[in-house]
């Protein structure tokens, strides 16, 4: 880690840049500018009350993710210091999981995430995606018109992460209802958690009592030896950093894709450029703009900031991926990783090809299904919920040629 004690500042007594307020959701670029003209560290806010450090610069957000010695992903005694009432808690409060955890705990939770996902074939992936995106299809086509965030994206993420963790399609609204609420971190959070928290537990229950074949059933099973506290955490986390993110995901990636003639033009010629969407989105829209947590176990002077204990530090990736292709240099190939959106270290993100065959197909089989997709709201005039965490678009309209349900594209695949 690089240590710069000379010309050390402590925020303490700074005004701190907000991330929690409608004009942040509105012109986030503005708000890490302010906090990048401070340094590689600001000092910013993420609810009324809640101050925390946030990394803007690559070499410093490294340094972050790296140093296992330094920084700790444990809360608990930033948890002491704030209200319970607190609309970040949901997103931030300490839990058993893979998450929160560091060391040899981190390792043994994050070992049965991967071996529980690992367990998931791509096929078998595209085939619940492939189903998806037909069932909503169906419900959308013969109308000519449609929501992409509330009509597809969100649902679509429903029903795929509900059937991997072997609930009914029913229970979808009760997963967008709670982790909706809790990643916005206003005033419903609270409620959302509790919503969210209901929903696993009763998951957890119902998998106890009868195994399926599906994961909280695999992580039940696994030789780790989880408890059942540990599986309802682990599912906690992994359910709702899935659903609700890669939701975002899609319908960035989407309104980016719709927004530009070229991006959209070789699309349905058949070049398909998904995924160089996918990468700009990363860059410029990152589901997940402000979720890189971490404490510090002691006082220490870190690129000129005097960082304290129970004071989150926030890597952003939000800022770093915006400010990185505005700095960038004709040496940098655009689609290279900069971002840092998929995380780095020991709590890099481990289902990042799940997440992107995900949305992948979801989008090369809905414009096979719906090839003239066309935006109702030039993309500078979508708006975009408010939250510290997440760039979550409110809605993205389109219309297109209605379809029958029963009438299948040419070139799609079963």
């Amino acid at each position: 880690m690089t240590i710069h004690p000379p010309d050390r500042r402590d925020f303490a007594r700074s005004v701190p840049v907000r991330l929690w307020d409608e004009s942040f959701a509105a012109d986030p670029l503005r708000h890490y500018q302010a906090l990048r003209n401070q340094g590689p560290v600001g000092w910013g806010e993420l609810a009324p009350g809640v101050p925390a450090y946030v990394v803007t610069d690559r070499r410093a957000a490294l340094d972050v993710l790296h140093d296992e010695e330094t920084f700790s992903h444990d809360p608990r005694a930033w948890e002491a210091t704030v209200p319970d009432d607190s609309p970040v808690l949901g997103m931030m409060r300490w839990r058993p999981n893979a998450l929160f955890a560091d060391g040899a705990a981190h390792v043994r939770y994050r070992t049965t995430l991967i071996d529980v996902f690992d367990l998931v074939e791509p096929h078998d992936l595209r085939g619940r995606v492939h189903r998806a995106v037909r069932l909503l299809v169906g419900r959308i086509g013969p109308r000519g018109e449609a929501d992409l965030v509330g009509d597809f994206a969100e649902p679509l993420m429903a029903l795929v992460f509900n059937d991997l963790f072997g609930l009914p399609e029913s229970q979808g609204d009760r997963l967008h209802s709670g982790v909706g609420k809790m990643m916005e971190g206003g005033d419903r959070a609270t409620v959302g958690e509790a919503e969210y928290a209901q929903y696993v537990l009763d998951l957890i229950a119902a998998k106890t009592e009868r195994r399926g074949d599906d994961l909280p059933s695999r992580l039940l099973d696994h030789p780790a030896g989880l408890t059942r506290e540990e599986v309802t955490w682990q599912v906690f986390l992994t359910l709702g950093a899935g659903y609700g993110p890669t939701a975002n995901l899609l319908s960035n990636t989407l309104s980016r894709i719709l927004g530009n003639p070229l991006y959209y033009s070789t699309l349905t010629d058949g070049a398909r450029p998904v995924m160089d969407a996918v990468v700009e989105v990363l860059h410029h829209e990152t589901p997940l703009a402000n979720y890189g947590i971490y404490y510090v176990r002691r006082p220490v002077a870190f690129h000129g900031v005097w960082l304290r204990e129970a004071v989150p530090v926030v890597v952003s990736y939000g800022a770093l991926g915006i400010l990185a292709e505005r700095e960038a240099t004709e040496r940098r190939h655009p689609n290279d990783a900069s971002h840092l959106s998929w995380g780095a270290g020991a709590h890099a993100c481990p289902v990042k090809q799940h997440t992107l065959l995900l949305v992948t197909e979801a989008i090369e089989r809905l414009t096979q299904w719906l090839p003239d997709l066309d935006p109702v709201v030039p993309r500078d005039r979508l708006t975009w919920r408010p939250g510290p965490f997440h760039r979550s678009l409110t809605a993205l309209p389109v219309r297109f040629s209605p379809r029958s349900p029963a009438s299948e594209p040419s070139g799609v695949r079963s």
